[in-house]
């Protein structure tokens, strides 16, 4: 049994920010921070007040969190970027609206002495005295407290004060871990009713010192339990007002928490064989479970209900019959060709989710390499006549005008080039679509065809393909390719203009370049003769996609399976020190780096021959440096053992924040069942006698910071959890049980038959009753877990509104 806790994240836009830069205007990025720690940061958005970001996230961690919060920056080429304001959500705040917050939110002044971090150990005690009782504070250590100074560094010091008494400790120079083991002691007043504060401090030389948090604690109630120690984390000082900064804009967001607890495999068996069980009799079975929970599920939430059972049949191999079921049930009700699909029905949602979890790797090595030479000649592109910008041609000084007609041959050139690659590439790669994607659209086609005969309707099959491979996926992901990972940024406004004729050319394809579509954008002319090449191209691809018998595609799932893609693979720098002593000299050098189920390698080049580095089952930790460890926050260490046992780290350098997050969640996802990890680390190195963080001259000294091995990011190519998406559609079914309820009280369902015996001789029981007792049942397993019931039935969403 586990307590899992996700943050759902989507970060849409903002408003009305301040103007940052001289010119008027601002260049504003989000950073996303859970408990001070940086895990996100979005695409910077040139040159605007009002930025669009629509980036969508999910954040698995441990329930401990206690903020998220997000940071709107104003990104600098030559200097600190400025911080133009933020807004914190507590997770109390989010664990009372379990639908989250949706909606605008004010953006709030970011004020230093608000901006604290970290944790201090102490030790608290109410000991006997010669006159009276004392009470004895023992300041031991901190951990992660914030980097006040320029070197990324702080240098603390505590402050002790209760009574009207100050003492304090002494100053650890350049540490964010620091060490004191100092006790202090007071007299006890035993009718005060004041309190024991326990203040972090950051020590300067010139200017003031830096406030790092406070800990206030409880005199009276520390009287009663005589002693107390642990880890108290610092809080901010929040006794003066804030500033009135003015307007500092606004940020709508899309948050929600998640908490599960996911019981063991077994609790979960009754739910899935159910479940399974309708899948394999299809249309067939007399229960029909999968229309009735299509029927009873809410529009809003039909996407995370269609991902939750595609990725639990596509674990029990059965996601091409669940998805034949879908696409028969929809045909049942679809009497236009026309309208096929064009809903947002459980087939579409399903599909959508599979093409996204099975064919995600297959989009990036077609649509991949078109998105990047895109990118890179940043040419200006237009057909529509009215928006065309007629621009200065010519070299050495001699300019002349292009005119209209220039600018829309040589953009019409452009587009079919990338078109017709785009269709070539297409083409050509049959075989390296993943067999399970071939037999499912197999199936859609197979399914059409029978619904629609006749030659007036030859393209529909064809079309219902392509609804879904080039107008729900490859035009999608050709728009907007940060959010299909595809780029790390987002296209400036002259390459998004690109993009979206590119994609409108391939929607043109894909609905067989009918009379309708070439009626709507008439100025979209010039690329019809490679529209219409293009759809020969894509028919001729599509017959031979769906043309895999089930021989076929057993060797190609078989084939593909043992050429297991890389769980992530991309260039880092490594580190590597030269020489021994005080002459020792350090470098990072550039690899491409390969993580697979099996180990991390390297190689100096994507094509060469790679080298084990290190062995999954050897990884004790993965976790960020300091900054001050090598001047870059964007650090990793992979800790580990050799073949003989010994501990090891791997220093290696990322490139933004994004990569370094992309790179620790892949890290701890594949050694998450590792034995021996570890749960404290060092977040420096050791130069010379000591280590950077916290000063411990002993090497194997237990660390100063703990680990955080399950904070992850979800990534499209994460492996399946059975378990946990069980548990998501009990979850969905539980809210929803009153309606199935009434649905077994119709007077209908009285005289259909079940598919399951409840025992010899007896008739078959209804599967809706079956599916209302399994229900029953995972509740009191639930009610009888350590952490309680789930909530049941509809939660309410928060609106946040300017």
């Amino acid at each position: 049994m586990a307590k899992r806790s996700s943050l759902s994240i989507r970060i849409v836009e903002g408003k009305n920010l301040p103007a940052k830069d001289i010119t008027g205007s601002s260049d504003p990025y989000c950073i996303v921070k859970v408990d001070n720690e940086p895990i996100i940061r979005t695409a910077t958005v040139w040159k605007t007040l009002c930025p669009f970001w629509g980036e969508e996230y999910q954040v698995h961690l441990p329930p401990t969190f206690h903020a998220v919060a997000f940071y709107v920056m104003d990104e600098d080429a030559l200097s600190r970027d400025d911080v133009i304001g933020k807004v914190c959500l507590t997770r109390d705040t989010l664990a009372s609206h379990p639908k989250g917050f949706s909606g605008w939110a004010h953006l709030t002044e970011v004020d230093p002495d608000e901006e604290v971090q970290g944790e201090i150990h102490l030790r608290l005690e109410v000991v006997p005295g010669p006159r009276a009782r004392r009470l004895r504070c023992s300041v031991l250590e901190a951990r992660d407290l914030a980097p006040k100074d320029r070197n990324g560094a702080s240098d603390p010091f505590v402050r002790v004060r209760y009574n009207g008494r100050t003492q304090e400790t002494s100053i650890v120079k350049k540490s964010c871990y620091p060490r004191w083991n100092e006790t202090f002691e007071f007299e006890l007043e035993e009718r005060a009713a004041e309190a024991l504060c326990v203040e972090a401090w950051d020590w300067d030389l010139v200017s003031r010192n830096d406030f790092l948090g406070k800990v206030v604690v409880n005199v009276q109630r520390l009287r009663v339990a005589q002693q107390e120690e642990g880890w108290f984390r610092l809080q901010p000082d929040q006794s003066k007002s804030l500033r009135d900064k003015g307007n500092l804009g606004s940020l709508q967001l899309e948050v929600r928490l998640r908490d599960e607890t996911v019981l063991p495999s077994g609790c979960y068996q009754p739910l899935v064989q159910l479940l399974c069980h309708e899948v394999k009799l299809g249309t067939q079975g007399p229960g029909q479970l999968i229309p009735l929970i299509e029927e009873t599920t809410s529009t809003e939430c039909r996407q995370d209900v269609a991902t939750s059972l595609l990725k639990l049949f596509l674990g029990q191999g059965l996601a091409k019959d669940f998805l034949d079921l879908l696409f028969q049930l929809e045909l049942r009700r679809t009497s236009e060709a026309n309208t096929l699909f064009r809903s947002n029905s459980l087939a579409s949602k399903s599909m959508e989710s599979f093409l996204k979890v099975a064919g995600m790797r297959y989009l990036h090595g077609i649509v991949g390499p078109i998105i990047d030479k895109v990118f890179e000649e940043k040419k200006y592109v237009e057909l529509d006549p009215s928006k065309v910008e007629v621009k200065d041609v010519g070299c050495s000084g001699l300019h002349r005008p292009q005119t209209e007609a220039e600018v829309l041959e040589h953009s019409a050139q452009t587009l079919r080039a990338h078109l017709g690659a785009l269709l070539s590439a297409l083409s050509r790669s049959v075989r390296a679509c993943p067999a399970v994607v071939r037999a499912t659209f197999r199936q859609l086609f197979r399914r059409v065809r029978e619904r629609f005969p006749g030659a007036q309707h030859e393209n529909v099959p064809f079309i219902a393909v392509t609804s879904f491979l080039c107008l729900r996926f490859f035009s999608p992901a050709i728009m907007s390719p940060k959010l299909f990972h595809l780029r790390e940024r987002h296209a400036d406004a002259r390459t998004s203009r690109t993009l979206l004729l590119l994609a409108k050319a391939v929607q043109n394809v894909g609905n067989m370049d009918t009379p309708a579509s070439r009626a709507k954008e008439a100025w979209m002319e010039p690329l019809q003769p490679t529209v219409r090449q293009g759809v020969a191209q894509l028919k001729d691809f599509i017959t031979k996609l769906v043309d895999i018998e089930e021989k076929d595609e057993l060797d190609l799932q078989r084939t593909l399976s043992l050429q297991a893609p890389p769980v992530k693979e991309g260039p880092l720098f490594i580190h590597r020190t030269k020489g021994k002593g005080p002459l020792a000299s350090s470098s990072f050098k550039k690899l491409h780096f390969s993580l697979t189920t099996e180990a991390l390698s390297f190689a100096k080049t994507p094509s060469s021959k790679k080298s084990a580095f290190i062995r999954l089952a050897n990884i004790r930790a993965a976790e960020k440096v300091e900054e001050k460890s090598f001047g870059s926050s964007h650090v990793m260490q992979v800790i580990y053992t050799d073949d003989a046992g010994r501990p090891q780290t791997a220093y290696l350098q990322c490139k933004c924040v994004n990569e370094l997050n992309q790179w620790l969640s892949a890290l701890r996802k594949v050694s998450i069942n590792n034995s021996g990890l570890l749960g404290s680390y060092h977040p420096g190195i050791f130069r010379g006698d000591k280590w950077s963080c916290c000063h411990q001259k002993d090497r194997t000294d237990r660390g100063c910071d703990k680990t955080r091995s399950r904070v992850t990011l979800q990534e499209w190519n994460d492996p399946l959890d059975h378990d946990l998406e069980a548990q998501l559609i009990y979850r969905h079914l539980l809210g929803v049980e009153p309606a199935l309820r009434e649905k077994l009280r119709e007077p209908s369902r009285s005289t259909e038959a079940g598919s399951a015996p409840t025992g010899p001789g007896q008739a078959p029981e209804d599967p809706l009753a079956q599916l209302l007792r399994v229900l029953q049942d995972l509740r009191e397993a639930h009610s009888s877990s350590p952490a309680g019931p789930p909530p049941s039935g509809p939660t309410r969403l928060l609106e946040l509104q300017t």
